[in-house]
């Protein structure tokens, strides 16, 4: 059998002639036909194997924080049913408000509903569960107002869809393995997303300002969505429509699954949290304007928009 080994030469002029070379040791023999194989990387390919194997081991045991360095913060979560009321909706302001209305007024687009009748209907369909659920699977329906015409954006169906695959998106909080969603339409859901008009929305939300958003009513177990913004979406968001209602979506969802808080722009010049209200701005200043008591510092920060409360990087 043929020995592939480089040929090796040992020339010292001093030393007795005490018989042939012993062979190399298996070990340094495996050695060398591993760095003719793969030169340099024989050295870096057991370091690899290390670094692999402590991170799997890392991830086993739970170590370090499933959030991507400079992914915006969620806030504290609280039990989904642990605070009553409307949460989300506008602030009180001191109403000073009139034409100089910060960058939460209306933008120009379509037409929309002013007045439904008060009540809502179920889009029919489900969907198989989505998400861990390793501490709670959320089961939802889909709702229109009465009186909302969708046919301007696709029908009812289209209303549906934009949520359910909203909700299935890893990056939105099913990422968390703590949650789940399942799309019913029959029995008592945990909470209902129901696009609704502006004076149902007002209802609802129990608008104090004169500037359209959404709301989670937990007494009425209703993810309110403003059909006004699902339609116009706002000036301060950057985004394609689509995009808005991504975060129209997430954003009130997030109050009805634990999420109550408001969050601030955190980092000047990265991504919005989620639970930022960027309906009203992506600058700090501005929603302190509207809020001056709220959680939102005058601090001079300005955000990204951002639809996702777990968007990549």
């Amino acid at each position: 059998m043929t020995d592939h080994q480089p040929l090796r030469a040992v020339w010292n002029p001093t030393a007795a002639d005490d018989g042939p070379t012993p062979p190399e040791p298996r070990r340094a023999r495996a050695l060398g036909r591993l760095r003719s194989a793969y030169g340099w990387r024989a050295y870096a390919l057991p370091v690899m194997f290390l670094m692999t194997a402590l991170v799997i081991v890392d991830a086993v045991k739970g170590g370090g924080d499933s959030r991507v360095a400079g992914v915006p913060g969620l806030g504290r979560l609280s039990a989904h049913a642990g605070k009553g009321g409307i949460i989300g909706a506008p602030p009180a302001g001191d109403g000073k408000f009139g034409a100089g209305l910060p960058t939460g007024a209306l933008p120009d687009g379509g037409l929309f509903t002013a007045a439904g009748t008060g009540a809502w209907h179920v889009v029919p369909g489900t969907s198989a569960p989505v998400g861990a659920a390793q501490e709670h699977l959320f089961t939802y329906t889909v709702e229109i107002e009465d009186g909302v015409d969708t046919s301007g954006f696709g029908g009812d169906d289209s209303v549906a869809h934009m949520v359910e695959a909203t909700l299935a998106n890893p990056k939105s909080w099913t990422h968390d393995p703590t949650f789940g969603f399942r799309r019913i339409d029959s029995g008592e859901p945990d909470f209902r997303i129901s696009l609704t008009s502006r004076q149902g929305t007002e209802s609802a939300c129990g608008f104090e300002i004169p500037i359209d958003s959404s709301c989670y009513n937990s007494d009425l177990g209703r993810v309110v969505l403003s059909e006004v913004r699902w339609v116009r979406g706002a000036l301060s968001f950057d985004g394609d429509i689509g995009s808005y209602r991504q975060y129209q979506i997430n954003h009130e969802v997030g109050h009805a699954i634990g999420y109550h808080e408001h969050q601030p722009c955190e980092s000047d010049g990265g991504l919005a949290p989620v639970m930022m209200q960027q309906t009203f701005g992506t600058r700090n200043d501005d929603i302190a304007a509207l809020d001056p008591q709220g959680v939102v510092p005058k601090d001079g920060k300005t955000c990204r928009f951002n639809p996702w409360p777990y968007p990549r990087g």
